[in-house]
């Protein structure tokens, strides 16, 4: 299977989805003028990555931003992921928020509190 990196803009995130590591990660700010055109791709590959899973697959969200419609994908991207676990591999997510960002630790928080995913909350300096 081939892995998935999109080079991230001002308004669309870094993708990088490595299929033989079982890393997906999402870095930077995801505001793109059409939410669902932009993660659809991401949503097919994880549909793929799912016919043979790592035992171990680990998610990275590093977001500085992200706007409403970003919110929706982003969630289902979690729940694809939340039927994958348990089912060939272990899904783990890491939530990574700045220090002084209140918005995007509650966002994680939120994330957290509706999928049955193990999710750990990641404090950092600087994203």
């Amino acid at each position: 299977m081939e892995n998935l990196k999109l080079e991230g803009s001002a308004k669309t995130p870094t993708v990088t989805f490595d299929a033989g590591g079982g890393t997906l990660e999402l870095k930077g700010r995801s505001i793109p003028e059409n939410s669902v055109e932009f993660y659809k791709p991401l949503n097919d590959w994880i549909d793929a990555y799912g016919a043979s899973p790592k035992a171990v697959t680990t998610v990275d969200i590093k977001l500085e931003y992200f706007n409403t419609s970003s919110s929706k994908c982003i969630l289902d991207l979690f729940k694809q992921l939340e039927g994958l676990n348990g089912k060939g591999t272990e899904v783990k997510v890491n939530w990574y928020f700045e220090e002084d960002d209140e918005d995007m630790e509650e966002a994680g928080e939120d994330y957290q509190a509706i999928i049955n995913i193990p999710f750990n909350m990641i404090e950092v300096e600087e994203i």
